[in-house]
């Protein structure tokens, strides 16, 4: 499966502007049903959490025109993906206890090697995926 939007051009502020948030509520929604759909319920509630974080992500630090999001089955995982036109470097921080942002890569992290998976990103950063260990040997 996979999803591609239009976002906003660049923009100045750390927030997600109004009009590019819905996008998040959108693949959350998408990746439910197709998990449902295909039988991998049990991975529904870790796998929107990531999706929610690497598609802020995309469209809070990227400057392209474009988000895409993919998500299949293979190799006994399941494989989510998020580009967003922008290089970059994106890496786990370690935020404030009282920061508001700067946990979404960490959560993903913990996500992912909790349900046995790994996450990164493309040589050129545009890209960030995690895999996570489909349940029961499922293919």
């Amino acid at each position: 499966m996979s999803v591609c939007f239009e976002v906003s051009p660049a923009r100045a502020t750390d927030g997600v502007p109004e009009g590019d948030a819905c996008h998040v509520g959108t693949v959350r929604r998408l990746t439910v049903a197709r998990l449902r759909h295909c039988g991998l319920e049990p991975l529904a509630d870790d796998a929107t959490l990531i999706v929610s974080e690497l598609v802020t992500n995309a469209i809070q630090h990227g400057y392209g025109k474009q988000v895409t999001f993919t998500m299949g089955v293979r190799d006994g995982f399941l494989h989510l993906a998020v580009h967003n036109e922008t290089p970059g470097e994106p890496a786990v921080r370690t935020a404030d206890d009282d920061a508001e942002h700067g946990r979404g890569l960490f959560l993903v992290d913990c996500l992912a090697t909790a349900r046995g998976g790994n996450w990164g990103t493309s040589d050129d950063g545009a890209t960030a995926w995690c895999n996570l260990a489909v349940p029961d040997g499922r293919p």
